[in-house]
C-alpha cells in the first residue's frame, strides 16, 4: 500500500506523521485533530462546544478559529475543509480506524492479538469526550479478545486462548465470560492449578465487590472439569 501523506496514531502515544516523519503539534490543534479523528465530520459549532464546554459560544468559536488557522497553515492537507462540516481529509491514515476495520472485516480470520492486548486509546487523556471513547474502545477490545480466545480454543491453540482470555480478564476483571474462557483454556492446557487460581481470584473479587459467589457457569465448569481431571483430594 502506498504511504499516505498524513498518518495519525491515537493508540498508545499520540503522534502525527507527515510522510513518516513526526510532526510537532500544539495542544489546541492536537485536541481538534483528535476530535475529528474520533467523531468524524462535525459542524463547527458542535466541535467548538465539545472542545471548550466551559467557554461562552463566542469564546469557543474564537478558540476554534485559531486552532483551524494553525492546522490549515502549518499542516496543509490534513483537513478536508475549514468550513462546515469540519473533517480530516479522507486520505489521513488513523491507526484506530485501521484496527476497527480489521475487526469488522476479519470474517473469522486471525485477529491482531498483540495489538488488542496493548492498544490503549489516548492514555493520559481525561477529558469527558475522550473518556467515553476510551470506554467504548475498551469494550470493543474485550469483545474481540474473547472472540480470539473462542477461536483459539476451537482450533486447539490453548496458548493463544490463554493469552487472549487473560488480556480480556485484565481489562474487565468482573466479566465472567472472559474468566470462563481463561479457565477453559487453562484446563485444556492441563494447567489445573492455574485454573483453580483464576477461579479463586474471580470468586474473591465477586465476593468483595458484590457480596456474592460467581455465576453458575463458572462454578459448574470447575466442579465438572477440575474434579474429573485432578486426583481426588486436590480439587476444592
Amino acid at each position: 500500500m502506498p504511504e499516505t501523506s498524513w498518518s495519525l496514531n491515537l493508540l498508545g502515544c499520540w503522534q502525527l506523521r507527515h510522510f513518516g516523519q513526526p510532526v510537532r503539534v500544539a495542544s489546541r490543534q492536537r485536541r481538534l485533530i483528535t476530535a475529528l479523528a474520533l467523531f468524524g465530520p462535525r459542524p463547527r459549532t458542535a466541535v467548538a462546544g465539545l472542545l471548550w464546554p466551559d467557554s461562552s459560544d463566542s469564546q469557543a468559536a474564537a478558540s476554534l478559529r485559531v486552532a483551524l488557522w494553525h492546522v490549515a497553515h502549518e499542516l496543509p492537507g490534513l483537513l478536508r475543509s475549514v468550513e462546515d462540516p469540519l473533517a480530516l481529509d479522507p486520505s489521513v491514515s488513523v491507526d484506530l480506524h485501521r484496527l476497527q476495520h480489521s475487526l469488522v472485516h476479519s470474517h473469522g480470520g486471525p485477529l491482531p492479538l498483540e495489538q488488542l492486548r496493548t492498544a490503549e486509546l489516548l492514555p493520559g487523556w481525561y477529558e469527558d469526550w475522550v473518556l467515553g471513547e476510551q470506554e467504548r474502545f475498551r469494550h470493543l477490545r474485550v469483545t474481540a479478545l474473547d472472540e480470539a480466545a473462542e477461536r483459539a480454543l476451537a482450533g486447539g491453540d490453548t496458548g493463544t486462548a490463554e493469552v487472549a482470555a487473560l488480556a480480556a480478564a485484565n481489562l474487565e476483571p468482573l466479566r465472567e465470560r472472559s474468566v470462563v474462557l481463561l479457565v477453559r483454556a487453562e484446563l485444556a492446557a492441563g494447567n489445573f492449578n492455574g485454573a483453580q487460581r483464576s477461579y479463586r481470584r474471580y470468586r474473591n473479587l465477586c465476593q468483595d465487590t458484590f457480596g456474592m459467589e460467581p455465576g453458575f457457569q463458572l462454578s459448574q465448569l470447575l466442579r465438572s472439569e477440575l474434579q474429573s481431571r485432578v486426583p481426588a483430594g486436590m480439587a476444592s
